[in-house]
C-alpha cells in the first residue's frame, strides 16, 4: 500500500526519483539526507522510499512514539529515543541493524537552520554497524529526489571523517542541489 501511496503522491506533487546506483543498497544503510532546510524534504524522501518499496526508519524524540499518535509514528518508521538520558546512540543503532534490514535516515545538520558544520554521528553509526553511507537529496529546482550514491563500508572504513565530508560535499556540489529554503543550507561542510 505504501508503494502505491508514495508513487501517487510524488506524481501529484510533480516530483520524480532519480537513482544514483543500485536500489538494493537502500535496504540496509545509513541514509544521509541533506540539505535539511524544511520538513517537506523529509516528506518527499519518505514518499520516494515508499514508491521504491524500501524499509525506512528515523530516530525521533520518544515523546512522539509514546503519545496518542505513537502507533502511527512507529508504523511510519519512528524509533523513539529519550534525549534526556545518556544513550550510546551509535551502539543502539548497530544493535537495531543486527535485528533487521532498513535504511536509517540521518540529517547531519541536526536542524533545519543554517549550521557551520555537521554532526559526526552518521559516520560512527555506519562504521559501528559496518554499513554503507548512502546519500539522498531533494532538489527543489528540478523537483527531483536523488537517492543511492553510495560510500561502501569497505571504502568508508579506510576514510577519515574529513575525507568522507569531502566526498559528500563533492557530490552535493556536482549535482547543484537546491533546497527548499536556500539560505538555511551550508554547502561548505568541509
Amino acid at each position: 500500500m505504501k508503494k502505491i501511496i508514495g508513487a501517487l503522491a510524488l506524481k501529484m506533487l510533480g516530483w520524480k526519483v532519480v537513482l544514483h546506483g543500485d536500489s538494493k543498497v537502500l535496504e540496509r544503510c545509513i541514509l544521509v539526507i541533506a540539505p535539511h532546510t524544511h520538513n517537506m524534504e523529509y516528506i518527499l524522501g519518505n514518499f520516494a522510499y515508499w514508491a521504491l518499496g524500501k524499509p525506512l526508519k528515523i530516530i525521533i524524540k520518544d515523546s512522539h512514539t509514546k503519545s496518542w499518535y505513537g502507533g502511527i509514528v512507529k508504523a511510519l518508521g519512528g524509533i523513539g529515543i529519550d534525549r534526556s538520558q545518556k544513550n550510546d546512540l551509535v551502539k543502539f543503532v548497530a544493535r537495531l541493524f543486527e535485528k533487521e534490514n532498513f535504511s536509517l535516515v540521518i540529517t547531519p545538520e541536526g536542524t533545519r537552520s543554517w549550521v557551520p558544520k555537521w554532526r559526526k554521528g552518521f559516520y560512527f553509526m555506519a562504521l559501528e554497524a559496518k554499513l554503507p553511507i548512502v546519500l539522498g537529496a531533494g532538489d527543489f529546482k528540478r523537483n527531483t529526489v536523488y537517492l543511492g550514491h553510495t560510500i561502501p563500508y569497505e571504502q568508508l572504513s579506510k576514510m577519515s571523517y574529513e575525507e568522507v565530508l569531502q566526498h559528500i560535499s563533492n557530490y552535493y556540489r556536482e549535482h547543484d542541489i537546491t533546497p527548499k529554503i536556500a539560505e538555511n543550507w551550508n554547502p561548505d561542510i568541509v
